[in-house]
């Protein structure tokens, strides 16, 4: 996307940048802690157990955000998942403060979406407000209100399914 002034690049995470990853992946967790009551470790890291699995498992995709060049955030999309329905899943989505309310997420979001097409479930924690708000407006948008509510209050999740085949 082109923007004003701006470019915003949504590519694959190779493994020789895993490192890089691990470290936006803790960026992310410190910020998630907001909502679940995580540690860091004894090394001063998040415990993120798929690590390993985003480069080794053919239903994981792993994405960098990029502006301009410069990371911004990532995506992690998986296949044949889902807690209600099986479908593509956003497992976790990054955009780092600098680059939040100024068009990045909802673009790479609905870049994500149109990479892989087909039956789609977003979920967030139902205490993680902001989450809901931002997946809601953009899947509403994105979907022109084509989509269903899943999950309540009392669920571990909630979120959005919509089918983007045509």
């Amino acid at each position: 996307m082109r923007g004003i002034n701006v470019e915003i690049k949504i590519e694959p995470i190779l493994i020789e940048q895993k490192s890089v990853f691990i470290q936006l992946m803790n960026l992310y967790n410190y910020d998630f802690t907001e909502f679940e009551n995580e540690d860091i470790n004894e090394y001063g890291y998040f415990n993120y157990s798929y690590t390993d699995y985003l480069w080794t498992d053919s239903n994981r995709h792993p994405f960098f955000i990029r502006v301009d060049g410069k990371l911004a955030g990532f995506v992690l999309v998986k296949e044949n998942s889902g807690h209600y329905v099986n479908a593509h899943t956003i497992n976790e989505f990054f955009i780092m403060k600098k680059y939040r309310r100024k068009g990045v997420g909802s673009f790479a979001a609905k870049a994500t979406f149109d990479m892989f097409r087909g039956k789609w479930e977003v979920c967030q924690l139902p205490n993680n407000f902001p989450a809901r708000k931002f997946w809601k407006s953009i899947i509403s948008e994105y979907t022109e209100d084509d989509f269903q509510e899943c999950g309540t209050e009392n669920d571990e999740w909630v979120g959005f399914i919509f089918d983007n085949t045509h």
